[in-house]
């Protein structure tokens, strides 16, 4: 057995053991995320109209921007995935640059938005903007804002990290043949990141804004 194969029997045990790896690894991402949810639908429920003012206050006009970002971006991985596939590096790297910069982008606006937010004062804390009888519930729910939009936008640095380390791994083995794993490994975590903020938007600009 080569050395670079140890301890696996094959190259396709290694890649299957690779993709298994990064399933459990987002299966405990889940639960992460799904300890929000939760939260989400407790406070929604028993404080509902302090919730849905604050949900009036965000800019539903940047997230729905960054919403179009991010699901451009992983049908953009998606090609790249493809081009991988059919050891197209020049492909591969081009589509990771992308949807990096469509990244880096939503993180951009995200910024934006927590700037103009702050500057309004609706940040949790003495000093709140929202007053009267719901200003309890908005406050919760601004909580719950800041604490998932920026776990979420640690996840999104993360994940322009690994395309970003993949782009410079294709690069340096253009010429030689293209290993399709890395790329699909790090697709998987660029969907899941894409998913989480599917999830989000409702729950952050829709949900009681009517």
């Amino acid at each position: 057995m080569s050395e670079h194969l140890a301890p696996y029997d094959s190259p396709q045990h290694r890649d299957e053991t690779a993709i298994a790896g990064m399933w459990l690894f987002l299966a405990s991402e889940i639960l992460l995320f799904g300890g929000l949810f939760l939260i989400f639908v407790v406070y929604s429920h028993t404080r509902a109209a302090g919730w849905a003012l604050g949900v009036r206050h965000t800019s539903l006009t940047i997230g729905g921007i960054n919403t179009a970002l991010l699901l451009t971006s992983s049908m953009v991985y998606t090609l790249g995935v493809e081009a991988a596939r059919n050891e197209n590096a020049r492909g591969t790297i081009l589509a990771g640059l992308g949807a990096a910069g469509l990244g880096v982008t939503f993180l951009c606006l995200k910024g934006w938005e927590w700037h103009t937010e702050l500057d309004e004062h609706l940040f949790p804390g003495p000093g709140f903007a929202l007053g009267g009888l719901q200003a309890g519930g908005a406050q919760l729910f601004y909580s719950f804002y800041f604490l998932s939009t920026a776990l979420h936008g640690l996840h999104m640095l993360v994940g322009i990290g690994l395309i970003a380390w993949v782009c410079l791994r294709v690069y340096r083995g253009r010429g030689a043949s293209l290993r399709v794993l890395p790329v699909e490994v790090v697709g998987l975590y660029w969907s899941f990141v894409d998913l989480v903020w599917v999830l989000l938007f409702p729950v952050l600009y829709l949900i009681g804004r009517v």
